[in-house]
Parts: structure tokens; sequence; C-alpha cells
């Protein structure tokens, strides 16, 4: 049995507009892939003021908004690849970011990187499941 699965284009009016040649997601069958997302603010398309926990925060919101304005939630994420500029910034990263999963989290990766886009420290891309909520 083969299953021929179209690519679907996903936009959303609450997160920044991409910075370059890509989509804000692609939803394939019942997978949402999201593109990273940086710390920044959907209104400025700048880096929120603050540090790692600030730009944590405003990265796992965009996610949110993305995901929500799609039909998913926080709670259908399986994996997150999560790339920060310095891994010394772990722990208070993950002060925000497991706030916003309590129960179940997601497979995850953390990868520290030379430099991320507008010198932010963080991105984080997800693969959320579409069909729950």
């Amino acid at each position: 049995m083969s299953h021929s699965y179209e690519k679907e284009i996903l936009t959303c009016t609450k997160a920044p507009k991409p910075i370059g040649p890509y989509s804000v997601a692609v939803k394939v069958g019942n997978l949402i892939f999201a593109s990273g997302q940086l710390g920044l603010s959907p209104e400025s398309g700048n880096l929120v003021e603050g540090g790692i926990q600030e730009q944590t925060r405003q990265v796992m919101e965009n996610i949110q908004n993305i995901l929500e304005e799609n039909g998913a939630s926080m709670g259908s994420i399986v994996k997150t690849t999560v790339f920060l500029k310095n891994m010394s910034d772990f722990g208070s990263f993950n002060e925000v970011y497991g706030g916003f999963f309590k129960n179940d989290p997601p497979a995850r990766s953390t990868i520290q990187v030379a430099a991320l886009p507008k010198d932010g420290l963080v991105e984080i891309e997800v693969i959320a499941s579409a069909d729950k909520k």
C-alpha cells in the first residue's frame, strides 16, 4: 500500500514573517514541520529585549501561535530541535522551555551553533502531529 501526500504550505498571522526563502510551516500527511523560530516579535520583526529567557519565551509563543492557527497545539509536538548560541545558557533556556511542556514533553535535540540569524541566542524548530490537540 503506497501513500501519496501533498505538501501544504502553512502560514500564521501571529508569528514573524519569514526572513528568507522558506515557509513558516509545511504540512505533509498528518505532520506539521515548523521552520526554526527565533525570539522575534511578530509586530516588529526584531529580537525581543533581554537575554536567553526572554528570547526563549518569544520563540515558544511563536511556535504555539503557528500550531494553534493551523489546528494543532504544543501538546501535539513530537520532536524539537534546539539551536543555542551558547551552551552555557542551557539551564536558563531549559527553565522557560520546560514551562511549555508540563506533561509528556517531546523528544529533543540541543545543539550549540556558532551563530544564528539576527544574532539570536536561540532557535527552535518543531515537528508536530496535526491530529492531536
